[in-house]
């Protein structure tokens, strides 16, 4: 259930919210937007799988000084996988999505990212309790 909900509301935001931002075009009709809300978490999942490899790589090749500023790193550039994601999934699909310049996609990253942060496993459980 909560997964529809999320996809949902990230359709909706695909569909109304992130044209809003300058820099963003969305052409298509909710289907569309569903569509790329699904695309949009797999990408999202794929970087995010990638970013853990290559940090286990770079950990383990280090002896774990890479440690050092990986840490940081994670702590103060969570906010950046969305906006990766977002510009990937508009490569992906440009005749529907148009992702002009980091700023824009930054800020779409942000709006799925509280999207996410709001409809994710705990966030349930204590409204539930």
């Amino acid at each position: 259930m909560r997964i529809l909900i999320r996809l949902g509301l990230m359709a909706l935001a695909f569909a109304f919210i992130l044209p809003q931002i300058h820099g963003i075009s969305f052409h298509g009709n909710f289907a569309i937007a569903l569509v790329l809300s699904l695309l949009f978490g797999l990408v999202l999942w794929l970087v995010e799988i990638s970013v853990m490899a290559l940090s286990a790589v770079l950990t383990v090749t280090s002896l774990g000084l890479a440690l050092l500023w990986l840490i940081p790193a994670w702590i103060l550039g969570f906010w950046l996988l969305p906006a990766f994601a977002m510009m990937i999934t508009a490569d992906f699909v440009p005749q529907y999505l148009t992702v002009s310049g980091f700023v824009p996609a930054a800020l779409a990253g942000l709006v799925m990212l509280a999207i996410s942060f709001l409809t994710r496993d705990e966030a349930w459980s204590r409204r539930e309790a």
